[in-house]
């Protein structure tokens, strides 16, 4: 990928080396994803107008073809705010110490993040909206967020709580050597990914899913996490399309997302952590499903073709 020497975000902390104390562990998101603050529906943000309003008709209807009357979402339902699933497992032990490798991956994050800016602002801006960019956080070890504690085990994750990404760096480490995803455009993936849910955040489209998981079992959360999932690897996607546009990729760099997607569908990691797959736990999708989305994003361009809502859409 042709970023240096480009825009660098501002929205951007670095606490590598900070320690942000309190309890090891991971919050059990394969490969990306994003962390919903307790009770919150998405840390009050505005939403975009029509986007939003067609994305919940097309959750309720799903919420049918679950099984779920979605008439019940409006007297309440039990809280069952655990989704279960696959997980990724990183090494917990990080250094904190800051190496020319790590400030180089801080550089061409902080690059990415602004390609995808470029993106947003654009596509919202179509729509007479004004888009409203997260902050991406790195940080080493762990860290505190308004989603609860971030740990190097969590891998990348999108808060809505606070709207930021966050990021330990050596998770590009565990995705190069051990789940045998390396080069740059499989590491900008990741962050277009978890950028695609704050998109959903502004849109919508989480605080929804935050609200409706309440009268949801596990297992029905699970079916629909993995929609929301692959819409953010389409939504990655709609950047890669538009980095394409803009000169920015190399030969092989598609290849290394899709590559990047094939190792951390859920059906590889449990393949490859436990020997043998369970459908019923998956909550970020496929390999052929993330691969799908990402393409269907980046040969379209256009959000009006990430709809993972829609019934046949699976």
């Amino acid at each position: 990928m042709r970023w240096r020497g480009r825009r660098q975000s501002d929205n951007f902390e670095d606490a590598r080396g900070t320690g942000g104390g309190g309890p090891d562990g991971g919050f059990g998101r394969s490969g990306g994803g994003f962390r919903l603050p307790g009770g919150l529906g998405g840390g009050g943000v505005r939403r975009a107008g029509a986007p939003s309003i067609g994305m919940i008709v097309i959750v309720m209807i799903v919420l049918w073809l679950l099984g779920i009357n979605p008439l019940t979402v409006l007297t309440g339902g039990g809280l069952d705010g655990s989704t279960g699933g696959s997980t990724m497992s990183f090494d917990q032990a990080r250094p904190p110490a800051q190496s020319a490798e790590d400030d180089d991956l801080v550089g061409f994050v902080r690059t990415v993040l602004a390609e995808t800016e470029d993106t947003w602002s654009q596509r919202f801006g179509d729509s007479g909206e004004t888009y409203q960019a997260p902050t991406l956080r790195v940080f080493s070890g762990q860290d505190q967020t308004a989603c609860g504690f971030a740990s190097a085990a969590s891998g990348p994750f999108y808060c809505p709580g606070d709207q930021k990404v966050y990021i330990d760096l050596g998770f590009y480490r565990e995705l190069r050597q051990k789940f045998d995803a390396p080069g740059d455009f499989a590491q900008a993936y990741v962050v277009a990914h978890e950028v695609g849910h704050h998109v959903q955040n502004l849109i919508g489209v989480l605080p929804e899913f935050n609200r409706l998981r309440r009268t949801m079992s596990e297992g029905q959360a699970n079916q629909m996490s993995v929609r929301v999932e692959l819409q953010a690897d389409c939504f990655a996607g709609i950047w890669a399309h538009d980095a394409q546009a803009r000169g920015l990729l190399e030969i092989g760099d598609l290849d290394e997302a899709m590559n990047a997607a094939t190792q951390i569908g859920d059906d590889a990691i449990q393949k490859r952590t436990q020997g043998y797959v369970v459908p019923e736990s998956f909550n970020h999708g496929t390999s052929e499903q993330r691969k799908r989305w990402f393409r269907k994003g980046f040969e379209s361009g256009q959000v009006d073709a990430c709809n993972t809502f829609d019934a046949t859409s699976l």
